[in-house]
């Protein structure tokens, strides 16, 4: 879902669940020659807050790391942008995405 939504938006999905050591990052795309690592939730239910409120501190941390390494491994990428989607399924409701660009991780 997440990758169709990004197509349909004319992203090119590079890398799909890219993973380095013990990290992952969901989506790797590409747009207008800048890069995007892109955190994927999903949420079911909003019993616990919205998907994109579930990223936390720690997460932002694998996710700069895994984003370096992959800077390192493919150094042609010089722009890089940080991207939550969040996607709600709520039951006999079509689903709902929130696309967050450029995120400014601390």
């Amino acid at each position: 879902m997440a990758v169709d939504y990004l197509l349909q938006r004319d992203f090119t999905i590079l890398h799909r669940n890219w993973r380095w050591s013990r990290y992952e990052i969901d989506v790797i795309a590409l747009k207008d020659q800048v890069i995007h690592f892109v955190e994927v939730k999903t949420r079911h239910s909003l019993a616990f807050g919205y998907p994109e409120e579930s990223v936390s501190k720690k997460k932002i941390e694998r996710m700069l790391k895994s984003a370096r390494e992959f800077q390192i491994q493919y150094s042609e990428w010089r722009q890089i942008q940080y991207s939550i989607l969040s996607i709600i399924l709520l039951r006999n409701q079509a689903p709902e995405f929130f696309f967050i660009e450029d995120v400014y991780l601390y």
